[in-house]
């Protein structure tokens, strides 16, 4: 027997909202079954799994549209499959590593002005402060330091 289930039971099984399901559908993520005549419409479990694969995509980082690409890909539309897939992948990782190493910066920046701030015995200004105050920001150092 096939599951079949209402928007709030599928908005259950997914783990999301019925709302977010409803803009799915409105982006084209989602399908949207046909209303029976004097029923209500009946999503099935490819429609559950469907929407664990965007928010499965969702959590390592990809946009609605980024998602729209793999799951065109997933759904055949595309010739190029796993290549494609691969593509994108290398992308996001390239941009997760990016986005690790501002991250990287931002941390040995603020553990300096922090230890600053800790060793201030009597100073009149906070290190901390007077950083922020001067626009001393981690990509004006990097700025100034590459160039």
């Amino acid at each position: 027997m096939l599951e079949s289930y209402t928007i709030g039971a599928l908005a259950r099984q997914a783990g999301v909202n019925v709302e977010t399901i409803r803009y799915y559908q409105r982006r084209g993520l989602i399908g949207e079954p046909r209303r029976p005549p004097g029923g209500i419409r009946r999503y099935g479990e490819t429609h559950a799994e469907r929407l664990r694969f965007i928010r499965q995509a969702q959590a390592l980082g990809f946009n609605l549209e980024e998602v729209k690409e793999l799951l065109a890909l997933e759904d055949g539309q595309h010739c190029r499959g796993c290549r494609e897939a691969e593509r994108l992948g290398a992308i996001k990782l390239a941009a997760v590593r990016e986005r690790l190493g501002q991250l990287r910066r931002v941390e040995r920046a603020l553990a300096a002005l922090v230890g600053q701030c800790h060793s201030n015995a009597g100073r009149v200004r906070c290190p901390l402060m007077a950083a922020l105050g001067a626009g001393r920001t981690i990509n004006s150092r990097k700025q100034s330091s590459d160039g």
